[in-house]
């Protein structure tokens, strides 16, 4: 990157923004109840180069809507504070390669918050970024969308990709069992692993993943993680082509995740400044997942996914012709989990959108009556 700042190029710089045309001050969308808007609309092979936008709120109950070449359907199609590495509708100060956010209220709910992209997004014909308002209210948004346009199209340059998914609760099978016991630790192998495992991303086509953030709301209170990442590359088999050795792991740090955010990982919410949401992230800029035909990107959730904690993510990748992203749930089951004055987690089964529960095999069935058994 730092290496072709030196490099001259034929490419027109332009940008899209929130300016209030009339010359006054008033420099901020009003995007009503229910109604898409059109941020930016660029007809010309080109590249968006950098987003940057700011709002005080609905983190959650808006979406990002990214288009290529009049596709069909959208390729990025987001929650907006999750696209932009904050999961939960909670704001925070923090850094990475791709994705910054700067706000005077860290670890707050529904603050206002800058929010940066600088992911290179390349298109050949036309790219529509729209904002969807789901909220009840009138949304207040800023914005920059920052793009090059060129005369031919760009040979061998891949479609920038982004998807939410989300499960609350996952469908752990023994949530009641503490992480790192001997109950946690069963075999989880072959299609028990590829069936149950948290999906991340699975897609089809040619291109490379770059990575994920995974958000965690903590109900059971102890370490969320020992889950393996498990990466396939072009089908099933195993062992799968990439096999992690704990959440943390993946997420390149160790002992756990600390309260630090570097260019290409660490953790943009922690859960010991808000008392159980942790957003982490991972970016595979140097070393990137080629696929060919297809790729599932999965990790348990607790060893052998014993865990039913809330559990969201947003995949990021290439692809070599624009591919739909998948959609995300409806906005109420998209809201973050909250607690009362107590401390208590509030599940409320309109904001849930439950995995599909783990089938009780022999050896979970024994390990559970173990753990019940077990003197506290």
């Amino acid at each position: 990157m730092i290496h072709q700042l030196p490099t001259l190029s034929a490419g027109r710089t332009s940008r899209c923004s929130s300016w209030d045309t009339s010359g006054r001050n008033a420099d901020a969308w009003r995007i009503e109840p229910g109604q898409t808007r059109v941020l930016a609309d660029i007809k010309a092979p080109g590249a968006i180069t950098h987003i940057w936008m700011t709002q005080r709120d609905h983190y959650r109950e808006c979406l990002l809507k990214i288009t290529w070449d009049d596709a069909s359907r959208p390729s990025v199609l987001v929650p907006l504070g999750d696209f932009f590495g904050l999961g939960h509708g909670i704001v925070n100060s923090y850094q990475s390669l791709l994705f910054t956010a700067s706000t005077r209220n860290n670890n707050q709910f529904n603050q206002g918050c800058a929010l940066n992209c600088y992911a290179r997004m390349p298109f050949n014909e036309r790219a529509v970024v729209e904002l969807v308002n789901e909220s009840a209210e009138t949304h207040g948004q800023y914005f920059y969308v920052d793009y090059e346009t060129c005369d031919r199209p760009q040979p061998d340059a891949g479609y920038f990709h982004a998807e939410f998914r989300r499960t609350n609760p996952f469908g752990g099978w023994g949530h009641e069992i503490r992480v790192n016991t001997p109950e946690a630790n069963i075999v989880n192998t072959e299609r028990l692993a590829w069936e149950n495992n948290y999906v991340i991303l699975e897609t089809q086509g040619r291109g490379h993943y770059i990575g994920c953030n995974l958000s965690v709301t903590n109900f059971q209170g102890t370490w969320w993680g020992e889950g393996d990442d498990m990466i396939w590359v072009d089908g099933y088999k195993w062992p799968p082509d990439l096999h992690g050795t704990g959440s943390e792991d993946y997420l390149n740090q160790a002992w756990g995740m600390q309260p630090n955010a570097f260019l290409r990982n660490g953790s943009s919410i922690h859960e010991s400044h808000t008392h159980g949401y942790q957003t982490s992230y991972v970016l595979h800029i140097e070393n990137p997942v080629r696929f060919q035909r297809e790729i599932k990107v999965t990790i348990e959730h607790g060893h052998g996914n014993h865990l039913a904690n809330e559990m969201s993510s947003v995949a990021y990748w290439y692809a070599d012709q624009p591919r739909a992203a998948v959609a995300p749930p409806p906005m109420l089951q998209r809201l973050p989990v909250l607690r009362d004055n107590q401390g208590q987690w509030l599940h409320d089964p309109e904001r849930e959108c439950p995995g599909a529960p783990a089938p009780i095999n022999e050896e979970m069935a024994r390990m559970k009556a173990q753990w019940a058994e077990k003197p506290r």
